[in-house]
């Protein structure tokens, strides 16, 4: 039995090792004194490039826009995501499952076929390429991770307590902020969390969708053509890297806190 134990320790451990060296190699060379080459050990550590990065104006304007079209699709997400969850969960009609699976599609599909499809559909409407072209492409894909939260939320609270509420007098508002809402909030909190992370390092789907704008992803691979650029392009990378894995982290200790109060009642 230690022998199996020991074994999976050590496959785990192999397996976080694989995932994650990139990400420690990147963030190394962030501190890197040499721009022109890339030997390990690093000849040497300065902060210089975080400087460099600092005073960076088009970085900036990434960034911004990253920011403001990810804190819209969740936000989006949020509402649509929720809405959807609630109605496949309360309403029994033919074709549930469908629908279900047609809202969880978009996550499972490649970046690069939904940009596509998203650039021909708008293309088609007439619509011109711009910040609200983003947020509607990043929403798609957001909505399903809000919808996959809330739902499984939902399918693990009681339904006796909606009842409960209703058989007291409650109207449809009350129930929902006083019954529904504090038994989703955290699973609201996880999903946009989630959902923040997700739009913030978005790639293919800003592409297609965005014209001529530049999301901070983009603008870091539009840097990987300029190789004395690297280590400013590995100092965003490392603030990348910190700002995508800090919702995951919270996201995943409010689904712990809530299966811990789960057990406890």
């Amino acid at each position: 039995m230690k022998n199996k134990n020991l074994g999976l320790a050590i496959t785990m451990w192999a397996v976080v090792t694989f995932l994650h060296i990139p990400f420690f190699v990147v963030m190394l060379y962030a501190f890197t004194t040499d721009s022109s080459t890339f030997t390990f050990p690093p000849p040497g550590l300065t902060f210089k490039w975080f400087g460099v990065a600092w005073s960076r104006a088009d970085m900036w304007a990434a960034l911004s826009l990253s920011t403001r079209v990810a804190a819209i699709s969740t936000l989006v997400a949020l509402v649509l995501g929720t809405l959807a969850a609630a109605a496949v969960y309360q309403s029994h009609f033919f074709g549930r499952e469908a629908v279900s699976f047609l809202l969880v599609l978009p996550i499972a599909l490649p970046g690069i076929v939904t940009g596509i499809a998203l650039r021909a559909a708008m293309g088609e409407a007439g619509m011109t390429f711009n910040f609200w072209t983003i947020v509607i492409g990043h929403a798609t894909f957001c909505v399903v991770v809000v919808y996959n939260n809330v739902l499984a939320r939902f399918r693990r609270s009681n339904p006796s307590l909606v009842e409960a509420s209703m058989d007291l007098g409650a109207d449809g508002w009350q129930t929902f902020r006083y019954v529904v809402f504090p038994n989703i909030s955290s699973a609201l909190v996880a999903g946009g969390m989630l959902a923040f992370a997700l739009s913030f390092d978005e790639v293919i789907v800003t592409t297609f969708t965005a014209g001529q704008q530049a999301t901070l992803p983009i603008w870091i691979f539009s840097q990987l053509t300029k190789p004395r650029d690297r280590p400013v392009t590995n100092v965003v990378a490392f603030f990348v890297v910190i700002v995508t894995t800090l919702p995951i982290l919270w996201a995943l200790f409010q689904n712990r806190k809530f299966e811990e109060q789960t057990q406890n009642d």
